[in-house]
C-alpha cells in the first residue's frame, strides 16, 4: 500500500544576491528532497512575498545538470573535457599548484576570488581567512556596489537608512533607478499598500518603460546617467518655490545657503535639455515631494552603474534633506541597511591575520589582472593560481575579450567550486562541485530591510557536494594555513559571530527564527544628528574622505563637482558610436544565476536589445532581426525589439545570458567596460555607447538548444 508523503515546512533564507533576503517557509519531502518555496509571512518586511524564480526552487536544486562530482580538465581550456576524480586527488592538486606558484612567484601570485553568489557570510566570506593567513593576493570588491555605497555615504556617513517597511505609510514613495518588480518584489508590497490604504503617489525614475515604471503614479523616463541633474532642477524648484525646510537645513545640514546659490542656474529648463524629461515633468515631479513631506526615497543600484554614478545616488539622497523628509514616518532616503548589524566577522574573515601590506587586486579589471596588466596588478607578480567561489567571471565580468583571453593561458591555474558548469568551471583545471543553501548552514542578513536570519541545512547535499567551509578547510590543511576558523563548524563560527557582534547566540536565533534589528526612529531617521563628527548631513562632501570601503581614490576623482550637479563624464554618444546601451537586470535571471533552470530560460525567450522603433526604422530594422552592437571593446549579436518605452539613441539588453547563448559565444558584457570609476572604483556596466547596425550572423555561429545529453557528454567523456 502507498505511503502520502511526509511533507515539514522549515524555515531558510533565501541565499542570493538581493536586497530582499526572503525569510522562506520551504517543503521538505520525506527529510531529502524539496517541493515548493513560500514566502514565510512571520518576517514583517517581505510579508510572505517571494519572486516565482525563487519559489519554484526545486527546478534548480534538484536539476538533473548539477556537479556532483571532482573533475580535473583532460582537454584545452574551455573543451568541456573532463574525467571524474576523486576529493583527495583534487584538493591535492590544488594544494600543490598554489605552493608552486607561491614558491615561484610569491605569496600574492595566488588569488582568491569570489562574490555573492550566496549572501551567507561563512560560505560567502570564509575564503578570505585562507587569503589573510597565506597572504594571498586580496580582492577588491567594486563589481556591485561600490559606486552606490559610495555616492549614498557620501551624504549620511552611514549605510544606513529609515525603517523600509515605513513605505507603507508613506503619502509618495520615490522608486529611484531600480527596477524592483524585476529585482526586490517586496519594495512593491509595501508601496501599493500605501497607495491602496493612503492614496500615497508612487513615482517611478529609470532609463526605459520597465513594470515597475507602468505601475508607476508618474514615470519619469530620463536618459542614462542623467539622475544627477534631475535632482538639482528638484532642488532648485523646492528652494525657489519656498519647499526647503530651513529649519531642518540649518540644524542637520553642511552648506545649505552654498546649495542654494549653486542651484539657482540649475533649473527644469536645464535639466530638461539633459535628461530628456520636459519641463512640466520636472516641475510636478518637484511639486508633489515637496507638498507631500513624507516621501520615501528607495534609491536603487542600477543609477550608479554609470561613471558619474556615486555623484548620481548623492544628488538623489540630497533631496530628502532639503525637503526635511528625515524628519516624518515614512520620509527620508534608503539605500541599504548594511550598517545597522554591526557584524564582526573576525573569526569568519580571519582578520587577526591580515598584512595591509598585501595588495588588493580590482574585482571587475580581472581582465587586466589575468592578461597581465602592470598597473592592475600594481607593479607586483602575475596572477598564476586562481580558486573561484560565489562567482561567474567569464560570464559576469567587464571587459569579455580580455577576461576570457586570460582564462584560456596554459600557465594559469584555475579552481573552481561550483554548482553548475558555468562559463568559468569550462576554464577550470579542476572543478568541485558545491552545495547549494538547503543543504548547509549559515547566517544572514537582509541589506534592503532588518531582519537577520539562521539558514539552516534541511537536506543531505546530492552525490559529493561539499560546502564553501569545507573546501576552504581543506585546501588550508593542504598548504599550511593555519587558524582556529579552520577548525569549527559552521554553526560555531555563526554562534561566535552573533555573540561577538552583541546579538544573542545561535540557540536564540533558532527559536526566534529572525530577528528585527531595526534601530530606534531617531537613530533610524538621523534625528540625533548624521554619521559624521559633526552630524550634519553633507550637501559638499569630501570625496576623498567618505568612510565606504574603499583602495584609495580612483578615476577622475579630482574633477568630481563640489556640490550635487551633472558631472559629464559619461560615455556620451559619438557620431562613431550614436547609441547609449544599459544592460539591466531580467526578470527571471539573477546575473548568471537561474540561467540553467528551464522555467526562467523559457519565460526569458532569447537574448534582445530593445531598440526605439524610430531608430530601428531609420536603419531598416524590424522586430525579430538580427542586429550588431559593437565598440571598441568588441562587438555582439542579438535580436531586435522594437519597443516606445526607451527613449531614441537608448538601447536596452536585459542580462545576463551566458556568452554561448550568443553568436560566436560574445556576450553583453563584451561590451562594458573595466575603467575605475570616481572616487573608489566600480563598474560603469549601464554606461556604454555603441554602434548598431542590422546584421546576421553566420549560421554556424548561431547557437541552437542542446537536449540534456549533450550537455552532459563533455563533462563526463
Amino acid at each position: 500500500m502507498n505511503q502520502a508523503p511526509r511533507i515539514e515546512h522549515r524555515p531558510s533564507v533565501c541565499p542570493h544576491d538581493c536586497p530582499s533576503t526572503c525569510s522562506l517557509k520551504v517543503e521538505v519531502i520525506d527529510g531529502r528532497t524539496i517541493g515548493r518555496v513560500h514566502g514565510a509571512q512571520t518576517n514583517r518586511y517581505t510579508a510572505g512575498v517571494i519572486c516565482a524564480k525563487v519559489a519554484r526552487y526545486s527546478e534548480r536544486i534538484h536539476h538533473p545538470d548539477r556537479l556532483l562530482h571532482p573533475l580535473r580538465r583532460t582537454g584545452p581550456k574551455g573543451s568541456g573535457q573532463f574525467e571524474r576524480i576523486s576529493w583527495d586527488e583534487a584538493l591535492d592538486t590544488v594544494a600543490r599548484r598554489f605552493l608552486e606558484a607561491e614558491q615561484e612567484f610569491g605569496s600574492e601570485s595566488v588569488w582568491p576570488y569570489y562574490y555573492a553568489g550566496t549572501m551567507g557570510y561563512v560560505m560567502r566570506d570564509g575564503i578570505n581567512r585562507l587569503r589573510h593567513v597565506k597572504r594571498y593576493s586580496g580582492q577588491y570588491s567594486t563589481i556591485c556596489t561600490a559606486t552606490a555605497y559610495t555616492g549614498f555615504v557620501a551624504g549620511t556617513g552611514k549605510l544606513a537608512g529609515p525603517d523600509p517597511r515605513e513605505m507603507a505609510v508613506s503619502d509618495c514613495i520615490v522608486i529611484w533607478g531600480t527596477n524592483p518588480v524585476h529585482t526586490q518584489v517586496n519594495v512593491m508590497t509595501h508601496a501599493m499598500r500605501a497607495r491602496k490604504e493612503r492614496g500615497a503617489k508612487i513615482v517611478a525614475i529609470d532609463i526605459y518603460m520597465n513594470p515597475t515604471m507602468k505601475q508607476a503614479d508618474m514615470a519619469l523616463l530620463v536618459r542614462p546617467g542623467t539622475d544627477g541633474a534631475l535632482a538639482c532642477a528638484v532642488m532648485h524648484v523646492l528652494f525657489r518655490d519656498g519647499h526647503a525646510d530651513w529649519d531642518y537645513l540649518n540644524r542637520y545640514t553642511d552648506y545649505p545657503r552654498e546649495l542654494e546659490e549653486h542651484l539657482r542656474s540649475r533649473d527644469p529648463a536645464w535639466a530638461s535639455a539633459i535628461t530628456g524629461l520636459t519641463v512640466e515633468e520636472i516641475e510636478a515631479f518637484a511639486k508633489l515631494v515637496g507638498e507631500r513631506r513624507r516621501t520615501f526615497f528607495r534609491l536603487g543600484y542600477g543609477f550608479g552603474r554609470q561613471r558619474n554614478g556615486s555623484i548620481n545616488m548623492h544628488a538623489a539622497s540630497c533631496v530628502a534633506a532639503v525637503t526635511g523628509a528625515w524628519r516624518h514616518e515614512g520620509g527620508g532616503a534608503f539605500h541599504i541597511n548594511s550598517a545597522i548589524y554591526r557584524w564582526n566577522k573576525a573569526l569568519i574573515e580571519g582578520h587577526d591575520a591580515i598584512d595591509p601590506t598585501i595588495r588588493r587586486l580590482d574585482q571587475s579589471q580581472i581582465g587586466r589582472v589575468l592578461t597581465g596588466d602592470a598597473q592592475a596588478l600594481y607593479d607586483g607578480p602575475p596572477v598564476k593560481a586562481m580558486l573561484i567561489q560565489n562567482t561567474n567571471p567569464v560570464s559576469v565580468a567587464p571587459e569579455q575579450e580580455l577576461v576570457k583571453r586570460g582564462f584560456a593561458r596554459e600557465d594559469l591555474f584555475v579552481c573552481v567550486h561550483e554548482q553548475f558548469m558555468t562559463e568559468t568551471a569550462l576554464m577550470a583545471d579542476i572543478v568541485l562541485p558545491a552545495t547549494m543553501f538547503m543543504e548547509h548552514d549559515d547566517l544572514y542578513s537582509g541589506g534592503g530591510h532588518q531582519y537577520f536570519q539562521l539558514g539552516a541545512k534541511l537536506v543531505d547535499p546530492p552525490g559529493e557536494c561539499r560546502s564553501n567551509h569545507e573546501v576552504i578547510r581543506e585546501i588550508a590543511a593542504r598548504v599550511g594555513a593555519e587558524h582556529r576558523g579552520f577548525d569549527m563548524e559552521p554553526r560555531e563560527i555563526v554562534d561566535w559571530t552573533l555573540r561577538n557582534s552583541g546579538w544573542d547566540g545561535i540557540e536564540t536565533l533558532e527559536e526566534q527564527v529572525h530577528v528585527d534589528a531595526q534601530p530606534s526612529f531617531e537613530e533610524a531617521h538621523y534625528l540625533n544628528g548624521f554619521a559624521y563628527p559633526d552630524g550634519k548631513f553633507r550637501f559638499k562632501p569630501d570625496w576623498t574622505k567618505v568612510p565606504s570601503s574603499n583602495n584609495g581614490p580612483m578615476g577622475p576623482w579630482a574633477e568630481i563637482p563640489a556640490f550635487p550637479d551633472h558631472w559629464a563624464v559619461i560615455e556620451e554618444a559619438t557620431e562613431e558610436h550614436p547609441f547609449r546601451l544599459a544592460t539591466s537586470p531580467a526578470r527571471n535571471f539573477l546575473n548568471s544565476t537561474f540561467t540553467e533552470t528551464p522555467t526562467s530560460k523559457t519565460k526569458e525567450g532569447r537574448p534582445e536589445v530593445m531598440i526605439h522603433p524610430v531608430d530601428a526604422e531609420r536603419q531598416g530594422i524590424v522586430d525579430g532581426d538580427w542586429v550588431k552592437l559593437k565598440n571598441n571593446r568588441g562587438e555582439v549579436y542579438l535580436r531586435a525589439r522594437l519597443f516606445e518605452g526607451v527613449r531614441r539613441g537608448v538601447l536596452i539588453a536585459e542580462s545576463i545570458w551566458p556568452n554561448a547563448a550568443h553568436p560566436y559565444g560574445r556576450g553583453i558584457n563584451t561590451l562594458t567596460g573595466a575603467d575605475q570609476v570616481a572616487p573608489y572604483g566600480g563598474a560603469a556596466f549601464h554606461d556604454n555607447r555603441v554602434a548598431l547596425e542590422k546584421a546576421a550572423p553566420d549560421p554556424a555561429a548561431v547557437p541552437r538548444a542542446m537536449t540534456r545529453q549533450e550537455r552532459i557528454e563533455p563533462v563526463v567523456g
